[in-house]
């Protein structure tokens, strides 16, 4: 049950990140959320939704360290 919250915030901040106009505290909401996601990918043993919450991040931390 708890892993249902945790995806659910994760949602709630990527949505956030959409909203953001500032780039830095966007890719942050981006980040959080993704693993907050990445979490709850894991506790459902969705192979595919992990892999790609693992690329969202890993795109995320990329664009926050370029900026």
């Amino acid at each position: 049950m708890i892993y249902k919250f945790i995806g659910a915030f994760g949602l709630l901040l990527i949505s956030l990140g959409v909203i953001t106009k500032k780039r830095k505290k966007q890719n942050l909401y981006y980040i959080v959320g993704g693993v907050l996601l990445e979490i709850y990918s894991i506790s459902i043993g969705d192979l595919i939704f992990m892999i790609l919450q693992v690329i969202f991040i890993a795109a995320a931390v990329s664009d926050y360290v370029k900026r």
